[in-house]
């Protein structure tokens, strides 16, 4: 694998990335949360974007497994001069850094980069596309939950059922997993407003998977897990007219709506809108994933690091 730029992956090397994730998970019960596995190595974060559990996660992935980690903020950077991403990209790469993880509002940018740049790329976001690494971390906290911790090694998720509720059209977390879920054995149903779904393919389906904009209907399937979105004012630009008591009424997990679906599991990639996409109760109900997603953060993204700047596999993704 020499880069991370989609969560389009054969099962196979999907299941690989979670259960090396597994192994990186019991550095955290550690005292000493350290292995040597990237000494000498250096990775950059490069975010062109705000992020608190993204860009943290990695930061501790890299510094976990003994990597000199450099964080630079598109604020801070000879961007805000207006230096092009390309001469950016090629000016870390020069100061002889070994990988390159990238949050951009640009779609496409983490490919571009890493084509220019000749260094392993991660995608940490990439505007309205996508963001592989939430997407494995969501597969991990669900099959743990799913399988039992000391059960999900070498598992899948066949037959789970998953929806996405929110703003489907805006969120490239509901991409990454839509490509990602399916391909791990899950049922990805996509629920939203119809002005926040994103358009239908020639087969009538949405990002490749079935879409309703009838929570309540899917509620009543009882999916095995919930997964509620950001509603993303700052990407609609004005072109969504909804009003916050609108979308409560139509999609938001309410209290009432929380009763009607026990044993389902509750996920939110954060950051959380209490009260918007999910009442209070229902982010810290014990079926509540939230914190465990965040957990599997760190693990997944040094699984990531390690597949990229510890091994010797060769392909590219």
């Amino acid at each position: 694998m020499k880069h991370l730029l989609t969560a389009a992956m054969p099962r196979d090397e999907a299941v690989a990335l979670l259960d090396l994730a597994e192994d990186m998970h019991q550095i955290q019960e550690r005292e000493v949360k350290k292995l040597p596995a990237l000494r000498g190595r250096t990775v950059v974060n490069l975010f062109f974007e705000d992020s608190t559990r993204t860009r943290s996660s990695f930061e501790i992935a890299g510094k976990w497994l003994s990597a000199d980690v450099i964080n630079v903020s598109g604020k801070g950077s000879s961007a805000s001069k207006g230096e092009s991403l390309r001469d950016t990209g090629l000016t870390i790469a020069a100061m002889g850094v070994d990988g390159v993880v990238v949050r951009s509002g640009a779609s496409g940018a983490p490919a571009l980069l890493a084509d220019w740049i000749g260094r392993p790329v991660v995608n940490a976001g990439d505007g309205t596309h996508e963001h592989p690494t939430q997407a494995l971390l969501d597969a991990f906290a669900l099959r743990r939950r799913i399988h039992g911790p000391d059960a999900a090694r070498g598992k899948a998720l066949d037959g789970v059922r998953v929806a996405i509720v929110g703003d489907i059209a805006h969120s490239r977390v509901a991409r990454s997993n839509a490509l990602l879920l399916p391909a791990l054995g899950a049922e990805v149903t996509l629920v939203g407003p119809a002005a926040l779904l994103p358009p239908a393919g020639a087969d009538g389906s949405r990002l490749g998977v079935r879409a309703t904009t009838d929570l309540d209907a899917v509620l009543a399937e009882r999916p095995d897990a919930l997964m509620l979105l950001r509603v993303q004012l700052e990407r609609q630009a004005g072109r969504v007219s909804l009003s916050p008591a609108e979308y409560v009424t139509g999609w938001s997990l309410t209290d009432e709506r929380l009763a009607r679906i026990p044993g389902t599991r509750i996920m939110h990639p954060g950051p959380m809108n209490r009260g918007l996409e999910l009442s209070s109760r229902a982010a810290d109900d014990d079926a509540s994933t939230v914190l465990e997603q965040v957990t599997a953060g760190v693990s997944v993204r040094m699984a990531v690091l390690y597949a990229l700047l510890a091994s010797d596999q060769g392909g590219s993704r």
